[in-house]
């Protein structure tokens, strides 16, 4: 094999990768009407996360703009607030909004994340162009134009990660967030497909945050606002890149210093499949516990065990619990917790709460909550170990399941059923029974932060799908604005 003449100043053509991205951004039609069902419920389920997320002071201390008075008059409205900021702080403030509670949409692969999560830039950046289209005359973005983009963003981020374990090298998932985020912001702001490229060129040159603020021993709250970094960082690239700023067409695969080469063990991307609706029609959605997906069946079988279990936590010899793989190597932890992003990502931690107290909500996550001694008590009885039929069922590209199983064991020698869950109430194979819990979640959202009157007004827009995705993006903001 020729080797590359490092010295050379020739500029190559842009790596493939890149050039797949624009060309799918830029050209491809969607036309999958379960594509488009299943974001608007993505849209409407990550309001519900945003409006759910200002209840708690340490979320609200990331919204509005980056200094005191940087407000942006006809700006981009962050939902259940009265700020109007520029779109790249908007993305942020929107994208810290929607992950801040663990309760957005997920995709499980070789990578994880919430394809949800660039909405922060999409939605950003859709009503700050609307508002201004609408000023001048023209005519506005609409929800179906949010809902084309949030497709494309989730299929780059989504069908990336089928493949490539960015984990498995210590970076961050977020690094998809701001990928797909650029890509689609920049042909959502005029941007050509040359344009882009060099966005998306500039996005990989940023390489990764890493993953260390997810794992113990440091967890702690910036994975919960490091998707809305991500979402700014996306729409700071394609504003540059639609004023003409140059990008790096061997950003991935320059020797030496390609993210390639530095980041990425010196191996290209691999893909399962070309871009198109998949990860849209099969996303999974968090409708019943704001917890790390890979326990939210381990939650749902606890649940089932609790009236069993709750009278007898004192008779308790240990507690079986078996996961995939993917859950054995994130939430698997054991040792004092120091704050509730330590807790929602601790499997035992997540199935203790709904063993004692039949639920599992954001605010058990609270250190009043935690404090209590029989959580840390029941915690130390639980058994961890891989199940591998749950790891294959994990990775089957038919079934995508997120299995977990819960048996407890008490000291008479008597135990409970072996509870096991397959796939969550948010999984594709139950989405008719999840939609009307994924109403009630956006409806008891919404009347916890907005007037009555509004409430009535959301839902019924909401509920009539051609009058909303007809319905500009910025009338609709509005609505959610305080």
């Amino acid at each position: 094999m020729t080797q590359p003449d490092l010295r050379s100043a020739q500029r190559p053509e842009p790596d493939q990768a890149m050039v797949d991205i624009a060309d799918y951004v830029a050209d491809y039609i969607v036309d999958s009407k379960e594509a488009y069902d299943t974001a608007r419920l993505m849209l409407l389920d990550s309001l519900a996360c945003a409006m759910l997320a200002l209840k708690f002071p340490e979320c609200v201390k990331h919204m509005g703009p980056l200094v005191p008075g940087a407000v942006l008059h006809g700006g981009s409205r962050v939902p259940g607030t009265g700020h109007e900021l520029d779109p790249a702080q908007a993305a942020y403030n929107i994208g810290v909004q929607v992950r801040w509670l663990d309760f957005n949409d997920t995709w499980l692969a070789a990578e994880w994340g919430h394809p949800s999560d660039n909405l922060g830039a999409i939605l950003g950046v859709a009503d700050w162009l609307s508002r201004t289209r609408a000023a001048d005359g023209k005519a506005p973005l609409t929800i179906r134009d949010v809902l084309t983009a949030a497709i494309k963003a989730h299929e780059i981020q989504g069908c990336y990660a089928l493949k490539n374990a960015f984990n498995r090298v210590g970076l961050d998932h977020v690094i998809l967030v701001r990928l797909a985020s650029t890509a689609v912001v920049t042909h959502m702001l005029g941007g050509s497909k040359r344009d882009i490229v060099a966005a998306v060129s500039h996005s990989w040159i940023d390489n990764g945050a890493l993953r260390t603020y997810r794992h113990a021993p440091n967890t702690g709250p910036r994975k919960s606002w490091a998707a809305g970094d991500a979402c700014r960082r996306a729409v700071i690239h394609a504003l540059n890149a639609v004023k003409g700023c140059v990008g790096y067409p061997s950003a991935l695969s320059a020797p030496t210093w390609g993210f390639y080469d530095v980041a990425f063990g010196g191996k290209p991307f691999e893909f399962e499949r070309p871009f198109g609706t998949y990860v849209m029609e099969n996303v999974l959605f968090k409708i019943s516990f704001p917890a790390e997906f890979h326990a939210q069946t381990a939650v749902e079988a606890a649940l089932q065990l609790h009236s069993v279990v709750a009278g007898k936590l004192d008779q308790i010899e240990h507690v079986a619990l078996e996961t995939q793989q993917a859950g054995l190597r994130i939430i698997d932890k054991t040792g004092p917790l120091a704050n509730y992003a330590d807790r929602d990502h601790c499997l035992q931690y997540m199935v203790a709460i709904p063993l004692i107290f039949g639920r599992l909500e954001a605010a058990d996550y609270s250190d009043a909550i935690a404090a209590d001694p029989r959580i840390d008590a029941l915690r130390n009885l639980m058994i961890v170990k891989e199940n591998p039929d749950f790891t294959r069922d994990y990775s089957d590209a038919q079934k995508r399941y997120i299995g977990n199983s819960v048996q407890v064991f008490f000291k008479d020698g008597s135990c409970t059923a072996k509870v096991s869950v397959d796939y969550p109430i948010g999984h594709r194979k139950r989405r008719a029974e999840g939609i009307p819990v994924l109403w009630e979640k956006f409806g008891d959202a919404i009347a916890g932060q907005l007037p009555a009157r509004r409430c009535e007004q959301i839902l019924a827009l909401s509920r009539d799908t051609p009058r909303f995705e007809a319905s500009p993006v910025h009338a609709v903001m509005t609505l959610f604005a305080q």
